[in-house]
C-alpha cells in the first residue's frame, strides 16, 4: 500500500548489504506522498492529563503566592549525604546514578595506518598529524562526539561514510568502551535541590520565601505497578520563614485540592519520619479514589531538620510540601492504574468510539484539481438526475478543459433494461455499535437493524455514489497527466469498502477486527463512467 515503508523488505536488505549501503539509498525508501500534509493553525489537538495537570498546579501555587523556580536535575551523592546522615545509603539505593563513556587514549601507529591505506586513503604526513590532532583533541574533550566523524573525515578527506568505516574497524577502541559510574545522580526527590536552591537564595531575599517548582523525578523502582512509576512528577513548595509551623503544610495542601475539586483527604502524621525531616513534623496526606475503592497517598510535608539547615548554613526553619502529580491525576480521572494513564500508548487497549471511527473513514482516492473536482461534482449530479434511466443509456456530463486538455465524461449503462444506477449506488455509511455499514436513507423500514443504523448510528457524509464519482474524476485527472486518451471505469457489486473508493484508516480496522465487529459495505452499484481526452 502507498504511504507506508516496507519495513520487512528494509530490514532484509540491511542483512544482505549492511547498514551504511542500505542507508546511503534510503530516501529511495521513503513512500512518495500523494498529497501534501497541511498543518493549520486552528485544527484542534489533545493534551496529556499528567501536563494537564501540572499545568493547573502552577497556576494553582502562582496564586497561592509562590515563585516558581527550576532546580537542578542531577546532584551529587554528596548532597543527599548532607541531607540524610546515616540514611543516606538507603536513599541512595533509590537513585539512578550517572555513567559516562571514558574517552580512550588512542595512537596513531604504523600498522593502523597501514590498516587506514587499505580503504584506499593516501596517507600523507599532513593527514597523519591532522589525524593525530583529531585524535589528541577528542581525548580533551575538544572534539565533541557529535562532531568526531566529521572531524576524521576532513582530516583523511574522504566521505563521512567511509570515515564511519575507518572509525569503527580500524580503532576498535571506540566500540569497546564500557561506562564508568560517577558519583552524579538523578534526584529521587525534589527535596534533594531545594537545600541548595534555599542556600543561595537566602543571601538575596528576606524571608518569607515562598518557592514551588513542577517538575519530573527519578526513583529506582524494583517494578513499575499502579501506583508506581520509575519516572514520575511532583509538585513540590518550600517556605522558608522564623515563623512557619507544620501546620501551614496542611492548609497548603487543603488549598491545592480545594482547587482542583478534591474535598475528601485525611492527614496522617507518619510513625517514621525521614531524616531530612523534624521529628514528629512529617505528614502525609490521602484522597479518596472512586477508581479503585481505595484512599491513595498523594501528599508529603513537614519542617526540614535543623541539622540538614545547619549544613547548608541556612538560617530559618523551612517547611516542604510534595505532591504527586500523577497520583492526583489518578484520582481526578479515577482510575486503577497510573501506567494506564501516563503511557496509555502502552498500556491501554485500543477503544474507538463510533465517532472516532466514523472519522478513520474517508474517499481514498480523490481528484486533486478544480476541474476535477467539478467533473466528480457532475457525475454525481447526473447520476441522480438520471438514475432510474434503462439502459443502453449515456449521458454527457462534462465538456471542457482539464490541465489543458480537453475532456469529456461521461456517465452510462450498457445493459439492456438495467437502470442507470444499481439500487446500493445511494448507500449512506454509518458507524453503529462498532460496526460500519452502508444502507439506504430511505426504504427497508421493514428491517431493524437498518432502522437502528440509520436512527442511532453515527453518519459518515459518505456514499457510495461519491466514492465512484471521487475514484472516476481521480483517474480522469492521472489519465490526462499520462498523455492517455480515454478512462473506462465500472463499478458493478460492491462487496468491500475498496469497489466504492472507501478507505477505512489501519487503526480503525484493526479496532474493528480485534472487537470482532464487522464491516458490511456491499450492495449493487452498477455505474459506468468514461472520458474521451483529446
Amino acid at each position: 500500500m502507498t504511504g507506508k515503508i516496507d519495513s520487512k523488505r528494509i530490514l532484509e536488505r540491511v542483512e544482505r548489504e549492511g547498514f551504511e549501503a542500505v542507508w546511503r539509498e534510503s530516501a529511495s525508501l521513503l513512500p512518495k506522498p500523494k498529497r501534501r500534509l497541511e498543518i493549520r493553525v486552528g485544527d484542534e489537538g489533545s493534551s496529556h492529563p499528567i501536563f494537564d495537570l501540572m499545568e493547573r498546579m502552577r497556576r494553582i501555587f502562582i496564586d497561592l503566592g509562590f515563585t516558581e523556580v527550576s532546580n537542578p536535575i542531577i546532584l551529587d551523592e554528596s548532597e543527599v549525604y548532607k541531607q540524610y546522615g546515616p540514611e543516606a545509603p538507603i536513599i541512595l539505593d533509590r537513585c539512578y546514578y550517572l555513567a559516562v563513556l571514558p574517552r580512550p587514549d588512542i595512537g596513531l601507529s604504523n600498522a593502523k595506518c597501514r590498516e587506514i591505506e587499505r580503504f584506499g586513503v593516501e596517507l600523507s604526513e599532513e593527514k597523519i598529524s591532522k589525524l593525530q590532532n583529531v585524535l589528541r583533541r577528542y581525548k580533551k574533550g575538544e572534539v565533541q562526539s557529535d562532531d568526531l566523524i566529521e572531524e576524521f573525515s576532513e582530516a583523511l578527506e574522504v566521505p563521512d561514510v567511509k570515515a564511519m568505516r575507518i572509525l569503527s574497524e580500524v580503532f576498535p577502541e571506540f566500540t569497546s568502551l564500557r561506562p564508568e559510574a560517577t558519583t552524579l545522580t538523578l534526584r529521587s526527590h525534589i527535596t534533594t535541590a531545594w537545600f541548595p536552591t534555599l542556600q543561595s537564595l537566602q543571601k538575596r531575599f528576606d524571608p518569607p520565601l515562598k518557592l514551588f517548582t513542577v517538575d519530573v523525578r527519578f526513583r529506582r523502582e524494583q517494578r513499575e505497578d499502579a501506583t508506581h512509576l520509575k519516572v514520575h512528577h511532583a509538585a513540590s513548595c518550600v517556605v522558608m520563614d522564623g515563623d512557619v509551623d507544620v501546620d501551614l503544610g496542611r492548609e497548603i495542601s487543603e488549598a491545592v485540592f480545594e482547587q482542583l475539586g478534591l474535598k475528601d483527604i485525611r492527614f496522617e502524621r507518619k510513625k517514621v519520619t525521614s531524616k531530612y525531616y523534624t521529628p514528629g513534623t512529617e505528614f502525609e496526606g490521602y484522597v479518596f479514589n472512586r477508581g479503585t475503592g481505595r484512599w491513595i497517598e498523594v501528599v508529603n510535608y513537614g519542617l526540614y531538620n535543623p541539622i540538614a539547615l545547619a549544613r547548608y548554613d541556612i538560617q530559618y526553619p523551612v517547611l516542604n510540601v510534595g505532591i504527586g502529580i500523577e497520583r492526583v491525576a489518578l484520582v481526578i480521572h479515577g482510575g486503577a492504574d497510573v501506567r494506564r494513564l501516563v503511557y496509555p500508548q502502552f498500556y491501554m487497549d485500543l477503544e474507538l468510539s463510533d465517532l472516532e471511527i466514523a472519522e478513520r473513514i474517508r474517499y481514498d482516492l480523490t481528484p486533486e484539481t478544480d476541474e476535477g473536482r467539478r467533473i466528480r461534482d457532475r457525475i454525481i449530479s447526473y447520476a441522480l438526475k438520471y438514475a432510474d434511466s434503462t439502459g443502453p443509456c449515456e449521458f454527457l456530463v462534462y465538456d471542457g478543459r482539464l490541465l489543458n486538455r480537453h475532456v469529456k465524461v461521461y456517465i452510462y449503462e450498457g445493459e439492456r433494461g438495467a437502470k442507470l444506477l444499481g439500487a446500493a449506488s445511494k448507500n449512506q455509511i454509518f458507524v453503529y455499535d462498532g460496526n460500519v455499514y452502508g444502507v439506504p436513507l430511505e426504504g427497508m423500514e421493514n428491517s431493524e437493524l437498518v432502522n437502528t443504523v440509520r436512527s442511532r448510528g453515527v453518519p459518515t457524509g459518505l456514499d457510495y455514489l461519491g466514492g465512484v464519482a471521487s475514484l472516476a474524476a481521480y483517474r480522469i485527472e492521472e489519465a490526462v497527466r499520462r498523455g492517455e486518451g480515454e478512462v473506462n471505469i465500472r463499478v458493478r457489486m460492491a462487496r468491500s469498502p475498496r469497489d466504492v473508493n472507501i478507505r477505512i484508516s489501519d487503526v480503525a480496522r484493526r479496532y474493528i477486527t480485534g472487537a470482532r465487529k464487522k464491516i458490511n459495505i456491499a450492495g449493487p452499484v452498477f455505474l459506468g463512467v468514461r472520458a474521451e481526452i483529446h
